[in-house]
């Protein structure tokens, strides 16, 4: 959500960002609307002024047995126009509002411009692509040929965009959940919660996910929502609250099911489990004072990076262009990760700064510890990391010759006694 004052000491640069988004613009529209909605709430003002006045003078009047036929016609025709006044504020308030939801956050100035992923700018490169004798197989080639991934049967129970795991792989997709969670809860300063996976409309409002991405989540018949990522319920814990600011930062991490219905995806990645309808994902979320979000934006960014190398991926950081930044982001970093099996690089996590854009949504603050009002927090958001993409990199990487996968020594721990998943 948008503050309207910064909107109207500053139509030009507002649109300027949405155009760099590829968006027309819409500050005009809303200055109109709010001059309007303004207006008329100084005319209730006033008339509410003129009110109370009147119901002086006619208890006066009454009281003194003096005419006050003329003062009370004056009051019953004010009623109307206060009752009109109302309905014409309250009109345009919920215009006003309903078009704020729909506009995408402010583009932090270091975003590059660029229509699309073409144009995002690499950051660094770590690790060392590995070279194989063979011609590497893609995961699901040597999942099925394993026994352990299986597709046919996931489509029997729910349809397509879904994936069976047994045995060793299954094992393996739960002991990598396990390591990002120590790793971030252990080392990197995060407090693990656990979280529902079916929220209300205001969760789903509040950390900017309705209205624009309704198509793109499953919703129960009694209206609640299955939740895209543990961002959703994470983020949410702030809403409503007035948080100490000497608490700040708050860092949480979750492990749960994600829901996406990949509204607009038909055709792409269909082989395989790149791209499905439920996931398992370890979530950042971060909660701070807005002079120290970008660097805990860093921070944030190099947890899930700790998790591609200890792994031994090969890995690269992107900074996001304007037209691929998401909506409710001021500027995100994705980490992707070379996939020998594809030949190319895929996503593995989104870490964005979102500044204060959900917490007006949620009316999330903080009060800074000498005094003062209270201000909107700052949140953040981090895949750390898409537990299902980093299995499909840890067997591409890993695989041998004969189809077998070498356990990475980080995940042996997890693993007693398994050292290498083979047929």
């Amino acid at each position: 959500m948008h503050d309207m004052r910064a909107l109207r000491a500053d139509p030009a640069g507002f649109d300027a960002d949405l155009a760099r988004r590829g968006l027309p613009a819409a500050a005009a529209l809303l200055v109109v609307r709010d001059e309007a909605r303004r207006g008329a709430l100084t005319a209730l003002q006033d008339r509410q002024s003129r009110r109370n006045a009147l119901a002086k003078q006619i208890g006066q009047a009454r009281r003194t047995a003096s005419d006050s036929s003329a003062l009370e016609a004056e009051a019953i025709a004010l009623r109307g126009e206060i009752e009109m006044l109302e309905r014409d504020a309250a009109v345009l308030d919920g215009q006003i509002r309903a078009a704020l939801a729909e506009l995408p956050n402010r583009l932090d100035p270091a975003v590059p411009d660029g229509a699309d992923e073409s144009a995002n700018v690499l950051v660094h490169e770590r690790g060392e692509r590995r070279h194989f004798a063979f011609a590497p197989r893609q995961h699901f080639e040597l999942g099925e040929a394993l026994g352990m991934m299986q597709f046919e049967q996931a489509a029997k129970l729910s349809g397509s965009r879904f994936t069976i795991l047994r045995g060793a792989l299954a094992r393996l997709e739960r002991a990598l959940g396990q390591f990002m969670l120590d790793l971030h809860t252990g080392e990197n300063g995060y407090q693990e919660v656990a979280v529902p996976v079916l929220v209300n409309e205001a969760a789903m409002y509040g950390t900017d996910k309705l209205p624009k991405f309704a198509d793109q989540s499953f919703v129960t018949t009694d209206g609640r929502w299955l939740i895209p990522t543990a961002e959703v319920p994470l983020t949410m814990l702030a809403a409503g609250e007035i948080i100490d600011g000497a608490t700040l930062p708050h860092r949480l991490t979750a492990l749960s099911n994600c829901f996406r219905s990949e509204a607009g995806a038909a055709g792409r990645d269909t082989r395989g489990m790149l791209r499905q309808h439920q996931f398992q994902k370890v979530e950042l979320v971060s909660v701070t004072a807005p002079d120290a979000s970008d660097t805990e934006h860093e921070r944030m960014t190099s947890c899930a990076e700790g998790i591609l190398d200890r792994l031994g991926l090969a890995w690269r950081r992107m900074l996001l262009c304007a037209g691929d930044t998401g909506f409710g982001a001021a500027r995100t970093y994705d980490l992707e990760v070379w996939l020998p099996g594809q030949q190319a690089w895929r996503e593995i996590s989104s870490c964005s700064n979102a500044r204060d854009f959900q917490a007006r949504r949620m009316h999330a603050r903080f009060r800074n510890s000498v005094g003062g009002a209270p201000e909107f927090v700052h949140t953040l958001n981090g895949s750390g990391l898409a537990v299902g993409r980093t299995l499909i990199a840890v067997m591409e990487t890993w695989q041998a010759a004969d189809g077998s996968i070498t356990v990475p020594p980080a995940l042996r721990g997890y693993l007693p006694g398994l050292e290498r998943i083979a047929a």
